[in-house]
C-alpha cells in the first residue's frame, strides 16, 4: 500500500499543501474553521500519518526528550515522570523514559545514546557520579534540567525540593509533642536529599539543646534497614519517634514495626519524607512531608522546553516548598 502524503491530504481536502503544513504544526492563525475541518476529515479518511522524521530533519528537531530517573521504585520518580510526560504531550513532543537503579555506569549509557539518537533535551535524576558527562552536557549548551538532586559544584538548570527547611520542621514538630529521642533513617548519604535532610535533623536538635546521638541516625543500603532498626530498638534508651527518609525506608520501617508487634505512633511516633498516597488509610494515618511533584515536573519540563526554543538565558534553581501533613503518628 503507497503512503499517503501531505499532497494527498491537500487534494482531498482542496487546499494547499502548506496550509495543510501549518495544520499539522498547529499553526491555526489564519485558518477558518471550516478549512481545519475539511484537512482533519481528509486525514482521518486518508488515514495520513505525518513524516516525523522528515519533519525532525527540517526542523533540526526530534520532537523527542528523554527522563532518566534514578530509581522508578521511588513514589516521586513516577509522579514528576508522569507530570513531564503529561507536559510534553501537550506540546506535542514524545518522552522517553528510562530507570538508572541509581547505578551511575547504567546512567551514563542512558545519557549517552539518548544524546546519540539526537534527543531534544534531557531531565535527569542524576546519580551525581558522572560529573564529567553533565559538565560536557552543558558546555555543548545542551539542553539539560537536574531533577530532584543537586550536584556540588556544577552549575546548572535545577528543580528540588525544600529537604532541609522540610526536616527540620518536621523535628521541630516532634520536639513540640514532647520528644528528644528522635532518630532517623535513610539509605545512603549518596546524593543531596538525604544529606539536606540529615542537615535539617541535626540543625533541629541543635536548636533545641538536643544532643546528637550516633546510633540514632541510619545511613543503610535498603536490605540492611531492618538489621540497623533491630540494633537501635535495642539500645538501652530507644528512640520514642522515628524519621523516615523516603518511602522505600518507611516499607522496611513497617515490615520491623509488624515483625517485632510494634505499634506505629504508640511504640514510636513516625514521620515519613514522601508522598505516600495510602498513607491516611493506614491503621494508624501516618505524618508525611508531602513534595509537590507534579507541579516540580511542570517546571522542570517548561524550563527544559524554553532551553530548546532557545528562550532561556543563564540557568537556575527553583526550590518548591514542601507540606508537613500532620496525623495520628507524631
Amino acid at each position: 500500500m503507497a503512503r499517503v502524503t501531505m499532497a494527498d491530504v491537500a487534494k482531498e481536502a482542496g487546499v494547499s499543501k502548506s496550509t495543510v503544513s501549518q495544520f499539522i504544526n498547529k499553526r491555526y492563525e489564519y485558518m477558518g474553521e471550516d478549512t481545519k475541518k475539511k484537512i482533519d476529515e481528509a486525514i482521518k479518511f486518508l488515514g495520513y500519518q505525518p513524516n516525523y522524521l522528515a519533519r525532525s530533519l527540517k526542523q533540526k528537531r526530534t520532537s523527542m526528550i528523554g527522563i532518566i530517573v534514578g530509581n522508578i521504585m521511588h513514589r516521586l520518580s513516577t509522579e514528576v515522570s508522569r507530570s513531564i510526560e503529561d507536559y510534553c504531550h501537550k506540546h506535542d513532543i514524545h518522552a522517553i523514559l528510562c530507570n538508572a537503579d541509581d547505578n551511575p555506569e547504567k546512567e551514563r549509557k542512558y545519557i549517552e545514546v539518548l544524546h546519540a539518537k539526537q534527543v531534544d533535551g534531557l531531565i535527569i535524576f542524576p546519580t551525581g557520579q558522572n560529573l564529567d558527562l553533565y559538565q560536557k552536557l552543558i558546555d555543548e549548551d545542551y539542553p539539560v534540567v537536574f531533577m530532584d538532586r543537586k550536584i556540588e559544584g556544577l552549575k546548572a538548570n535545577y528543580v528540588v525540593a525544600a529537604n532541609r527547611d522540610a526536616t527540620e520542621e518536621s523535628i521541630k514538630h516532634l520536639i513540640s509533642r514532647g520528644h528528644t529521642k528522635i532518630a532517623i533513617a535513610t539509605q545512603p548519604l549518596m546524593i543531596s536529599p538525604r544529606i539536606d535532610r540529615l542537615k535539617g535533623y541535626k540543625q533541629a536538635l541543635s536548636e533545641a539543646g538536643i544532643p546528637l546521638i550516633k546510633e540514632y541516625m541510619i545511613h543503610a543500603e535498603r536490605e540492611q534497614i531492618n538489621h540497623e532498626l533491630e540494633k537501635l530498638f535495642a539500645l538501652k534508651e530507644p528512640p520514642t519517634a522515628l524519621f523516615a527518609g523516603n518511602d522505600l525506608v518507611f516499607i522496611e520501617i513497617l515490615e520491623f514495626f509488624k515483625d517485632k508487634q510494634m505499634k506505629i505512633g504508640k511504640d514510636a511516633a513516625l514521620i515519613v519524607f514522601d508522598n505516600i498516597p495510602l498513607a491516611h488509610l493506614a491503621e494508624t494515618q501516618v505524618t508525611t512531608i508531602a513534595q509537590p511533584g507534579y507541579e516540580m515536573g511542570q517546571k522542570a519540563a517548561e524550563i527544559l522546553l524554553k532551553q530548546i526554543k532557545k528562550e532561556q538565558d543563564g540557568v537556575h534553581e527553583h526550590v518548591f516548598p514542601c507540606e508537613l501533613i500532620i496525623r495520628e503518628s507524631s
